[in-house]
């Protein structure tokens, strides 16, 4: 038996998990990524959406070599996300090939020969001289202008995008540790250029680095930067680092498989690192996370990637923020990385989305969903099951409960679980709301799997599997707190529960 008690206030939290990574920003623009974008706006899914600037969009050179710019696209992106409420993170990215100093550096990552809708990655640096420092000025001042220094001032800017790895910057040398140190001397320039070019906008604007990526756990970029913030050399307002579980190898090979708590752990060796130069602490943004990285495989990769269909993601998400929650962890923003959906040729092939192909909501956006329903308090709570994670909070009168219910690799058959759960310190008729993802709620790919649909559902099977992905609670009654403070669950093995009573 788990009891919660509702009027024992253990600190009060703030949501970090509710944001997202929409990749690519190029999508903003059109019919399917506003598809996503308006979902996720009408379900409260996301509060920040992190964006590239996509200077190579932006940025041109006339026949004299001087500088032109074009917000046309830019501004047609940043409309519409105003209009959607969301609040930015922007990341000063994508060199155009007219300012590069090598432009012969280029990269995909991607299935596909090129980016969308045709685009390579420049990897080069942009030529010295100052360049970067006038290009990142006028974008600030353009959208300061546009916008307006009360909107602007809510958003986050952050230079490049995981400079620490050839797939996107300095591709012509390896990722060592020697090759590290070279990209970083690199790096360290143009953030400086970077943060003069923000701050002849306006010093109060909030910019931060370096976008770190973990891919190889290394960590010496964030060892680095956040010496040089404690010595004087550069300003940040935040430190960025992504969080990924494992990778595609790592899990064909078996050496590193899903568990929630990869995540956590590479968090708390990074917040080690930085504690080393800032003992004080500094704003911590885990700009990109996911269960594995590389957004742009799928099953024909690894097969394991399937889990990103699956309730088993829901479930990695529900324990991974109540790990980070329960050890503390500092964090103001996660962002899920959401990448590879434009190359999707069949509804489940484990790509990195919140929908298929046929805008099918799947298990992981409606834990989403769920976790925008938790309070911003923590209760206290007695008891516990095994492979269940317990994140026990109320907002104000309401009470908000989310349980995960997976073995630690999300690999093993576990039982039906039938729990209860005892609710202290509340009483008199509420209204009580049971939602539920697991195989048998809430999850289209096991939907598809029980009706044996396959990669080409007829529109009735679309339908079909758009219903079952539609979030509703499984159970919705009222009871008597004053009589009864017991409630009974059911729930099937690698599932996400919320229980709402308010």
């Amino acid at each position: 038996m788990i009891k919660v008690y509702a009027n024992r206030s253990v600190r009060k939290i703030e949501n970090f998990w509710n944001n997202i990574h929409f990749h690519p920003t190029d999508a903003i623009e059109d019919e399917w990524g506003q598809r996503i974008l308006n979902q996720v706006s009408a379900d409260g899914a996301a509060h920040t959406v992190r964006m590239y600037t996509m200077f190579e969009d932006i940025v041109s050179m006339d026949e004299n070599g001087k500088l032109k710019y074009d917000f046309t696209l830019n501004d047609i992106r940043l409309d519409y996300m105003i209009s959607k409420g969301f609040d930015l993170l922007i990341c000063y990215n994508f060199i155009p090939f007219c300012v590069a100093d090598n432009p012969e550096l280029v990269m995909a990552n991607t299935k596909n020969k090129t980016r969308y809708k045709g685009k390579m990655i420049c990897t080069s640096p942009p030529k010295n001289g100052g360049v970067w420092e006038e290009m990142c000025y006028e974008y600030t001042k353009h959208i300061v202008e546009k916008y307006g220094f009360e909107t602007v001032s809510r958003w986050k800017f952050h230079c490049l995008n995981e400079s620490d790895v050839a797939n996107f910057f300095m591709s012509d040398l390896p990722n060592s540790e020697e090759a590290g140190a070279i990209r970083y001397e690199r790096y360290i320039k143009l953030y400086k250029e970077f943060q003069r070019g923000i701050e002849r906008v306006d010093k109060r604007l909030c910019f931060g680095g370096p976008s770190a990526a973990i891919l190889y756990d290394r960590g010496s970029f964030v060892q680095k930067f956040s010496k040089a913030i404690s010595d004087g050399e550069i300003r940040a307002d935040f430190i960025s680092i992504h969080t990924y579980g494992t990778t595609p190898p790592a899990l064909n090979s078996g050496k590193k498989l899903f568990d929630a708590r990869n995540t956590v752990e590479l968090h708390k060796k990074y917040v080690e690192e930085i504690k080393k130069n800032l003992p004080n602490g500094i704003d911590i943004i885990v700009d990109e996370w996911g269960a594995a990285t590389a957004g742009f495989f799928n099953v024909e990769n690894c097969t394991a990637l399937m889990l990103r269909e699956k309730s088993d993601f829901a479930a990695y998400f529900g324990k991974m923020i109540t790990a980070y929650i329960e050890e503390e962890l500092p964090v103001s923003k996660m962002l899920i990385c959401l990448s590879g959906q434009h190359e999707m040729v069949t509804d489940f092939s484990g790509f990195r989305n919140f929908f298929t192909l046929n805008f099918i909501k799947k298990p992981i956006y409606n834990a989403f969903v769920l976790g925008a329903k938790l309070g911003n308090e923590l209760l206290e709570y007695d008891g516990g099951l095994d492979n269940t994670s317990v994140l026990a909070t109320k907002d104000g009168d309401r009470v908000a409960l989310m349980l995960a219910y997976a073995s630690k690799n999300f690999n093993e058959e576990l039982p039906n679980l039938c729990p209860t759960l005892g609710v202290e310190g509340i009483d008199g008729k509420r209204t009580v709301k049971i939602w539920c993802i697991d195989e048998e709620h809430t999850n289209p790919y096991a939907l598809s799997l029980r009706e044996n649909i396959g990669d080409h559902p007829s529109p009735e099977q679309i339908e079909r599997m758009r219903e079952e992905g539609t979030l509703k609670p499984v159970k919705e009654y009222e009871q008597d707190f004053g009589q009864n403070n017991i409630i009974e669950l059911k729930f099937t093995n690698n599932a996400l529960v919320l229980i709402e009573i308010e």
